[in-house]
């Protein structure tokens, strides 16, 4: 009877991980398309889209708080945003496509408003690097919360592979904004801690 039994519970305690890997995949994939469009989009018009990235400090610029994470400036812009917008987006989303979506969700409106407030004035912001770097410093931060080995390790891993993003945090580079890197990465931190310590059931993903 024990024997029976074993691989039952095995089978159920990794189908649900397999059927992770689809949804993450299609909402990601799905999203990079999106990105790519909209710049499509945006270089048709002669870079019509960009205007509606965030404004800081004033009441039309809060708009951008919503469309900035999609826009670009340029296709080369978009590129170099393409790869890791894929890697960690569908890292963040493999742990449930809930709590992933939650996660973008902080991370977003934490780094949008961020960007509102602090950045230079009559400067406007554009770009997924709000969302990679949040989800970046979620990925490493989130295994000292939830207290689970496998992403602890999976932490360092992203740690080692992009960790010298984070050097993107600092002033200095022109017409790159630090403060969306900066913003982006504090709502990742503020998802790992507080979405770290609930429980799938609280996050409606059962």
């Amino acid at each position: 009877m024990s024997q029976s039994w074993r691989p039952t519970v095995t089978r159920q305690r990794r189908e649900p991980a397999r059927r992770q890997w689809g949804p993450a995949a299609a909402w990601t994939l799905g999203f990079v398309a999106l990105l790519w469009v909209l710049e499509v989009i945006d270089q048709t018009t002669r870079g019509s889209l960009d205007s509606l990235g965030i404004v800081p400090r004033s009441e039309s610029g809060l708009v951008g708080i919503v469309f900035a994470p999609l826009l670009h400036a340029g296709f080369g812009h978009l590129e170099g945003n393409t790869i890791p917008v894929v890697v960690l987006g569908f890292a963040v989303l493999l742990s449930g496509l809930v709590r992933g979506l939650v996660v973008t969700a902080v991370i977003w409106l934490v780094g949008g408003f961020g960007v509102w407030l602090f950045s230079p004035t009559y400067s406007v912001t554009i770009g997924a690097s709000i969302l990679i770097f949040g989800w970046l410093v979620y990925l490493i931060l989130r295994g000292f919360f939830t207290r689970r080995v496998g992403e602890i390790v999976f932490g360092v891993v992203v740690l080692l592979v992009y960790g010298g993003l984070l050097v993107g945090v600092l002033p200095g580079q022109p017409g790159v904004s630090w403060q969306g890197h900066l913003f982006g990465g504090l709502g990742g931190a503020l998802a790992a801690v507080w979405i770290g310590r609930r429980s799938d059931r609280d996050l409606a993903l059962r």
